[in-house]
């Protein structure tokens, strides 16, 4: 079997639609296939960019094109500049994203929260519900700051159940409402993160340094993500799990 072959097996193998990390994580298991390169990584993102049987959903996510229909009737749908505002896409892009942080937050052994509204969203295949590790929110502090943290789009906790990062993803909706809720909890100990298209930067700078926000600008209490550097850190984190050895 060729390296294209076992790429094509794989995503048939997870359902048609995979992200780049799930391929670099699952194409190896496939022992009728021979990787004789010393970046068979570098050989698989070749593979799905060139071969005409994958397209391209959004970066780092790929499905086959045989599947596509089915995909797009589970919500899994090609962004485009037509529908990037349309409700399905919005859904897709802000679930997505959610359980890629919850996927590396695990990764990097903390427990993982979503909140409940969003439990029965999917990334892909799987229920976020069965991505993150705590069912719910930790007693971690005043009620009323629980409180408020409990519709935080996605919650990294230490070992303690103490929160070490807030993200909130913001596809569409104003970042404003993003940053009041991290400057009610601003006393916390935690990063505070928002997750973005990096087109919305600016929107975010601006508005980080309303005079309302002062002490978390002051203070550099928060940090803008865009989707890419998030999904190359995800697909880095996969990648390491196949070395034998991590300085």
């Amino acid at each position: 079997m060729n390296q294209n072959e076992a790429v094509i097996l794989t995503l048939e193998k997870l359902g048609g639609v995979a992200t780049l990390g799930q391929l670099n994580q699952e194409v190896f298991k496939i022992t009728d296939c021979e990787w004789k390169t010393n970046t068979p990584f570098a050989s698989i993102r070749r593979i799905v960019q060139l071969n005409k049987k994958i397209y391209k959903i959004k970066p780092g996510l790929y499905g086959l094109v045989e599947f596509k229909k089915s995909l797009e009737s589970k919500g899994i749908i090609e962004e485009t500049d037509k529908n990037k505002d349309s409700k399905e896409v919005i859904d897709f892009n802000h679930s997505y994203f959610q359980g890629l942080l919850l996927t590396i937050g695990n990764l990097k052994g903390m427990k993982t929260f979503v909140p409940n509204q969003d439990k029965n969203r999917f990334l892909l295949n799987t229920k976020l519900a069965d991505i993150r590790t705590l069912n719910n929110l930790p007693a971690y502090t005043y009620p009323h700051l629980v409180q408020r943290s409990s519709t935080i789009d996605v919650i990294w906790f230490n070992e303690r159940e103490m929160p070490h990062s807030f993200f909130e993803v913001e596809h569409s909706t104003d970042i404003q409402n993003s940053l009041l809720k991290f400057n009610d909890l601003q006393d916390l100990y935690a990063r505070m993160v928002i997750v973005a298209d990096n087109k919305r930067k600016i929107e975010y700078t601006n508005k980080v340094k309303y005079s309302s926000f002062k002490d978390l600008s002051n203070n550099n209490r928060v940090t803008f993500l865009d989707y890419e550097a998030l999904n190359k850190q995800y697909e880095y984190l996969i990648e390491q799990q196949n070395f034998e050895f991590i300085l």
